[in-house]
């Protein structure tokens, strides 16, 4: 029997050969966002020192309130939106952009658009 490797796992691993190219500095640290089945969660992290800047989620109560769904592309937006706005308010213009591993497609390319539209460079 062939057994293949879980979808957890490939993207774990596509994630670790993107993160050798991706490095936050403090001019232009790094926008990390990961999705899970029911969230949708970004940072912006300094890697040099490995602090966490902004972040912003949708377990967050006044994110969730604001929302009928947690898990969708309309909740992705939001988060992107807050994320941008807080980044921003913290002098925070230029990022990188890591998907970690996941497509650039759906919740994660609409977390991307509306950061973009808000006023974050990458």
């Amino acid at each position: 029997m062939i057994s293949k490797p879980s979808k957890k796992a490939n993207r774990a691993k596509k994630h670790y050969r993107m993160r050798k190219h991706l490095i936050g500095t403090p001019e232009c640290p790094r926008l990390s966002v990961f999705r899970s089945n029911m969230h949708v969660y970004a940072q912006i992290i300094d890697d040099k020192s490995g602090n966490t800047l902004v972040s912003a989620s949708t377990v967050e109560k006044e994110v969730r309130a604001q929302l009928e769904k947690t898990n969708d592309t309309q909740a992705a937006k939001t988060v992107g939106e807050l994320v941008a706005k807080r980044a921003i308010e913290k002098g925070i213009n230029e990022v990188i952009f890591d998907r970690a591993g996941f497509l650039y497609h759906g919740k994660i390319q609409a977390l991307a658009d509306a950061a973009r539209e808000a006023g974050l460079q990458f």
